[in-house]
């Protein structure tokens, strides 16, 4: 399982989990994609929801929640958006930092094209692994 967090589990993470979960079903690898959140939102983002529907992919049904201390722990990778994880993971967790992807809310096509292409060299990575 790979692991995407964002403070909110309502956009960011959201994103790149239906990004990595339609890539690694292409690619054939048996991983799946979480999203979560250390703040959850009661709600998905309508503009990711729009967005991804756009792209013929339905999130709407999403619900952001918190991370569990399970996932933390089996993660075979942690994709960390912007959370402060100091005290929540051990030092020696699988964490990637995406800290630097725009705000979806800010401009959600360059926020879009962030994610994708850095969820696109993630699933390269570990089907090379």
């Amino acid at each position: 399982m790979v692991l995407f967090l964002c403070p909110h589990a309502a956009a960011k993470s959201v994103i790149a989990a239906a990004d990595f979960q339609a890539l690694v079903a292409q690619v054939g690898l048996d991983l799946r994609a979480v999203a979560a959140g250390t703040e959850p939102d009661d709600r998905v983002s309508p503009v990711v929801v729009q967005l991804l529907r756009a792209e013929g992919t339905d999130v709407s049904s999403h619900q952001p929640r918190h991370v569990t201390a399970e996932e933390l722990a089996s993660a075979v990778r942690i994709v960390s958006m912007g959370c402060d994880l100091t005290g929540v993971v051990s030092p020696d967790a699988p964490i990637i930092r995406w800290d630097d992807v725009p705000p979806v809310s800010a401009d959600p096509q360059t926020a879009r094209a962030a994610i994708r292409a850095r969820v696109e060299k993630l699933v390269y990575e570990l089907r090379a692994a």
